[in-house]
């Protein structure tokens, strides 16, 4: 094996591209877009396990180096009241930091460049076959093709590599929701610094903090209708103001935090059910072209620079190609499958269903800070890849999912 392809050049690409250079394979990444399109600039948090995946390939403190840290949340129920602090920081290391999708995007991509792994863009793949010798030939919509060894789907929840890899998949669904951020640098509230102020509103969920330089990031969960009757609904203006009439009927700070905001960003949401099909032959998916999961555990991008990390060592030390696919999907299903169901239920919390429903996670929420009840997010943010170790070749085997 000498060289693998990797479409998409987002979160996933660029670390599944460093991660691969340092077991030995080489690759290209090829992205849709054109270098100058515009990015995302809503809000992530990479956590603990995140960070810990990135030490793994030293890539971990360029990210450290534009984000802010957020070593504690408080929670609060829809009057205000506090229900309770948590540490966010995980076992390994420091975590979760905060930056925009944009920058995080930007720094893993010339953290790549410098190590001489090359980003074409302008690169949207149409098909991808099999040769006869068992390598892979992408063709893009610029009539070019390109041919590996190994063919890696990081092209995200609407990913074409994935209908490629399993034609009966189905599509990305929408999550009922659109989360909306903003940045305000004249607040009518702010955080104290290094901490998540999180609010169980009647209707969605809010949450905020404010970055070293005085200014505040928030975000909140819109609930949103069919796309039919959403369409009107397009320009940050509008979606302030939806945000508005959603959290100002309760005894919280959210409302006015939102009124002077004039930087809003909206991005839809999706979630993908579960997917039999991650590989075949020489094609496989990460991040969220395999995996997409409601964005209330906040894990989309930590898991995917997981996924990079874990494939790359199960190629490093199994035989062949279709082991090494064995023993990522052994390894990395029993874990997203479990993030899937916690955002699932998360979402319901955030948007309780009636009064009573409202008290009972109030209590819920109550007794988990109150450090009576385990906290859910401890194996996700606890997760450790431990490099030097090697993958065990029982993970191997006709057994394993397909």
């Amino acid at each position: 094996m000498t060289n693998a392809l990797i479409i998409g050049s987002g979160i996933a690409g660029p670390v599944t591209a460093m991660a691969l250079q340092k077991v030995g394979i080489e690759s290209v990444i090829h992205e849709a877009r054109p270098r100058s399109a515009d990015a995302i600039r809503a809000i992530v948090t990479v956590f603990a396990n995140g960070m810990d995946a990135l030490r793994a390939v030293e890539s971990d403190l360029p990210v450290l180096d534009c984000s802010f840290p957020a070593e504690r949340s408080e929670a609060f129920d829809s009057s205000g009241r506090p229900l309770g602090q948590r540490s966010m920081g995980g076992l390994y290391g420091v975590g979760p930091r905060t930056l925009t999708h944009a920058k995080l995007c930007q720094v893993l991509r010339d953290e790549a460049a410098s190590r001489g792994l090359r980003i074409e863009y302008g690169k949207r793949l149409t098909t991808a076959t099999h040769t006869s010798s068992g390598r892979v030939v992408a063709c893009f919509d610029d009539g070019s093709h390109a041919e590996g060894d190994l063919l890696i789907g990081a092209d995200g929840v609407h990913s074409t590599l994935r209908r490629i890899v399993d034609p009966a998949a189905v599509g990305p669904l929408s999550t009922g929701s659109t989360p909306v951020c903003g940045y305000t640098r004249n607040p009518a509230h702010s955080a104290r610094l290094e901490t998540y102020r999180m609010f169980y509103g009647s209707r969605t969920f809010f949450a905020y903090t404010t970055a070293p330089d005085g200014e505040t990031w928030w975000f909140t969960a819109v609930p949103t209708p069919p796309m039919k009757n959403a369409d009107h609904m397009t320009t940050p203006a509008q979606w302030k103001q939806r945000a508005v009439d959603i959290l100002a009927g309760d005894h919280i700070p959210a409302a006015d935090i939102i009124r002077c905001t004039d930087d809003i960003v909206a991005v839809p949401a999706y979630h993908l059910p579960a997917l039999p099909v991650w590989h075949t032959g020489h094609m496989i998916l990460v991040g969220d072209a395999a995996h997409a999961t409601e964005p209330n555990a906040g894990h989309g991008a930590s898991m995917a620079m997981e996924d990079g990390v874990v494939l790359a060592q199960c190629l490093r030390d199994l035989p062949t190609v279709q082991d090494a696919f064995t023993a990522y999907d052994r390894l990395r299903r029993p874990r997203v499958t479990r993030l899937v169901t916690i955002s699932a239920r998360m979402s319901k919390t955030a948007v309780p269903a009636g009064p009573f429903r409202r008290t009972l996670r109030d209590a819920v929420l109550l007794k988990r800070l109150k450090g009576r009840a385990r906290n859910t997010a401890d194996w996700l943010t606890n997760h450790h890849i431990d490099w030097n170790t090697p993958i065990p070749p029982n993970l191997a085997g006709d057994a394993a999912p397909q």
